[in-house]
């Protein structure tokens, strides 16, 4: 029993292995942790990123007025979309969670038929956490005006840290 139990394991150690080989490692802070229906990891069953590895990945920017800000803004950042791309994110839906506890679900639905981002920036100027940074969760509210309502103001969450997708 103890060698079958030992060749399984041998046999399922690769496996492991390139699981955790598929994202790098971050080097700076950790700014966001991805966890859930996820196939691509680089840490125990969660992938990790810091700044600069969600800089790596394509950005996109919106420019709209929202309920936070006074005016027009810039928001930059990566497509949740491709966030999702990148752990391999399997799920339906994600629940999103900010540095207060506060969190939201949102429909896998909505980042997949909406270009909606995770942005790092407004205004080219990185989002501190007093100015709902790290990472917000931005809709397209100028090109979609129907998404200019409570429902998609209550996803939008600022000072994101954690995505589960489930």
């Amino acid at each position: 029993m103890r060698q079958l139990l030992a060749i399984a394991l041998l046999a399922l150690s690769p496996i492991a292995a390139a699981s955790a080989q598929d994202l790098p490692a971050p080097t700076g802070p950790v700014v966001l942790t991805i966890s859930g229906a996820i196939g691509t990891t680089n840490g125990d069953g969660v992938a990790m990123f810091d700044q600069a590895m969600i800089d790596g990945l394509a950005q996109h920017t919106i420019t709209s007025e929202t309920p936070w800000y006074d005016g027009e803004q810039a928001f930059s950042g990566v497509l949740v979309s491709a966030l999702l791309e990148a752990v391999g994110a399997t799920g339906s839906a994600l629940s999103v969670t900010a540095l207060n506890g506060y969190s939201a679900e949102i429909p896998r639905a909505d980042v997949t038929d909406n270009p909606v981002i995770l942005a790092s920036r407004v205004n080219g100027d990185l989002l501190s956490v007093r100015d709902k940074g790290p990472l917000f969760v931005i809709y397209p509210f100028d090109t979609q005006p129907e998404l200019f309502n409570e429902v998609y103001f209550g996803r939008s969450v600022w000072q994101v840290t954690a995505m589960s997708v489930q």
